[in-house]
């Protein structure tokens, strides 16, 4: 915890595609939760505190419910989670914090999440699900999900712009195999034959994700390319010069 006005690593402006809610939805609950938020600065809840507790009820969600097949609640419990994505972010904007250690936690908790949701699909295959194939699909879904994630990270990393999205990003994967599960997990509460949903979307995400990571593999080639040969004809303009 610090105390208000503190440096708490929480960047007030978000990157774009960060939260798994539309803008028009999260502007609603933005304005829903700025109280909590209030609130929370107040006793002197950090913002990091709450990216953490998000992060970890968002494990809890994953890695308890969904390798016993309880695919409904373990969505419901990851959903409440996901708010804390909008809570952070409201109090740094209102306490007017900003740090580079904020948004490097925020991008690493991220990873950690996404990890634990495909691993708890990948143990409910590998143990009662009883389906290898499926939970070798998981693990290529938490794979190239990291993958996907680094590529873009790792080319801004070296001057490059890399400048396309691609297919699939983190909220499509997530949005898509969290409904799905949710779904799915219907087939407790007795409707037949729903809980196909769940291997579909996983197919979707894990084909979805190996084109993305073909788009940015292309576009950091083709960029580095280009910015090689720039720099190649300006050392070769000034080497003109110097004769």
């Amino acid at each position: 915890m610090g105390p208000p006005g503190g440096q708490w690593g929480r960047a007030a402006h978000r990157p774009p595609g960060k939260a798994m809610l539309n803008k028009y939805a999260r502007a609603f609950f933005t304005r829903v939760l700025t109280p909590f938020a209030s609130f929370l600065l107040r006793i002197g809840v950090s913002p990091d505190a709450v990216t953490l507790t998000g992060t970890a009820g968002v494990m809890a969600g994953a890695l308890v419910f969904f390798p016993r097949g309880e695919f409904f609640w373990g969505t419901v419990v990851i959903t409440l989670f996901v708010f804390s994505d909008l809570v952070d972010g409201n109090m740094a904007r209102q306490a007017g914090i900003s740090s580079r250690w904020g948004a490097f936690l925020d991008s690493t908790l991220d990873r950690v999440a996404d990890g634990a949701i495909f691993s708890g699909f990948a143990l409910w295959y590998a143990g009662t699900g009883d389906n290898n194939l499926m939970c070798a699909v998981a693990l290529f879904c938490l794979a190239s999900g990291q993958v996907v994630s680094y590529t873009k990270a790792r080319g801004e990393s070296i001057g490059l712009p890399v400048a396309v999205n691609g297919l699939i990003e983190r909220a499509e994967r997530l949005v898509i195999s969290l409904v799905a599960a949710g779904f799915a997990g219907l087939h407790k509460f007795g409707v037949p034959g729903i809980q196909i949903l769940l291997p579909i979307a996983l197919w979707i995400v894990a084909v979805g994700s190996l084109i993305t990571l073909v788009q940015r593999v292309v576009t950091v080639r083709r960029e580095s390319a280009e910015a090689d040969a720039a720099a190649a004809a300006e050392a070769s303009a000034h080497g003109g010069e110097a004769v």
